[in-house]
């Protein structure tokens, strides 16, 4: 006889109740928030790395090959991120924000997909995949169009089949990437880059401050789907707890932040978001269930 998957009713009253004591709660979204639409995400439940991490800034302006293999992969993976969809704690993040509670949303995703369910109070941390810009003279390009140059410029590459990677890369492992003709800015000639935050790369200054001024104006902090082994969100689940906030986290597995958080879930936020925040302003009573 098999096994039965585990009730989620219990653990999602067990959120709304930590939540219902705030009326203003900052969100910080990892990768784990958008495995539930296709997108793979980086580490295991134990903090560690799946699979060889993302290419560093350096290497990526400094070496043509790894340049090139960066745009190789990313032409063959972008389709699956540009036609993921979002799913359930995407869209129950979107409808509780229009509540008012949620005060403030920062993703360390760079899919979009947040904005695609209908959030507005969102700070993009590490950038957004879908904008493209060039490092000589900030010219910008969306991603779209450049997918249309590289299968131009590529045409041998188009039929190629890859495993998914995260963040619209794509295995592509053996493969001579020395051919491959990489984008270049038509205003400058300039080399392009996904307008994304690279490992070797700081956030952007501003970005950061508007960032931990929200954070300093909430009343808690709630994790969803991310690690934070990633020094850039983990340090406002330290703001967080230094301001004495309480922090609150979903994610399956371990965190960095484990040892600062006052509740934590291990649960699936696809499943567990919606059964919690879609009824938490309705005491006694739950259209999904929650009791």
């Amino acid at each position: 006889m098999g096994l039965c998957a585990p009730d989620p009713h219990e653990p999602a009253r067990r959120l709304r109740d930590w939540l219902s004591d705030f009326e203003r709660v900052f969100v910080l979204t990892g990768a784990g928030c958008s495995t539930g639409s296709g997108i793979p995400d980086y580490r295991d439940t134990l903090g560690e790395w799946k699979r060889a991490p993302p290419v560093n800034f350096r290497e990526f302006v400094d070496d043509p090959l790894v340049h090139a293999r960066y745009w190789a992969r990313s032409f063959i993976g972008w389709p699956l991120v540009s036609g993921a969809q979002p799913n359930g704690a995407h869209l129950a993040l979107a409808r509780w924000e229009r509540s008012g509670r949620l005060s403030q949303l920062l993703t360390q995703n760079v899919d979009g997909l947040h904005e695609r369910a209908g959030s507005h109070a969102t700070i993009d941390l590490h950038g957004r995949i879908d904008q493209v810009v060039c490092l000589h003279c900030a010219a910008r390009y969306p991603r779209a169009h450049i997918q249309s140059w590289l299968g131009r410029d590529n045409p041998d590459w188009a039929s190629l089949v890859a495993a998914a990677a995260p963040d619209g890369d794509a295995d592509l492992a053996g493969r001579d990437f020395s051919a491959f003709r990489a984008p270049r800015c038509v205003a400058c000639d300039g080399m392009l880059k996904p307008d994304v935050v690279f490992f070797g790369e700081n956030v952007p200054r501003a970005r950061y401050e508007v960032a931990q001024a929200a954070l300093l104006r909430a009343q808690a902090l709630l994790v969803v789907g991310s690690s934070l082994m990633v020094y850039s969100g983990f340090r406002f689940a330290r703001t967080a707890y230094e301001a004495g906030q309480p922090i609150a986290i979903l994610n399956h597995g371990r965190t960095r932040a484990d040892d600062l958080a006052s509740f934590k879930l291990e649960a699936d936020c696809t499943t567990i978001l919606p059964l919690a925040l879609d009824d938490i302003d309705s005491p006694g009573g739950c259209t999904y269930g929650v009791p």
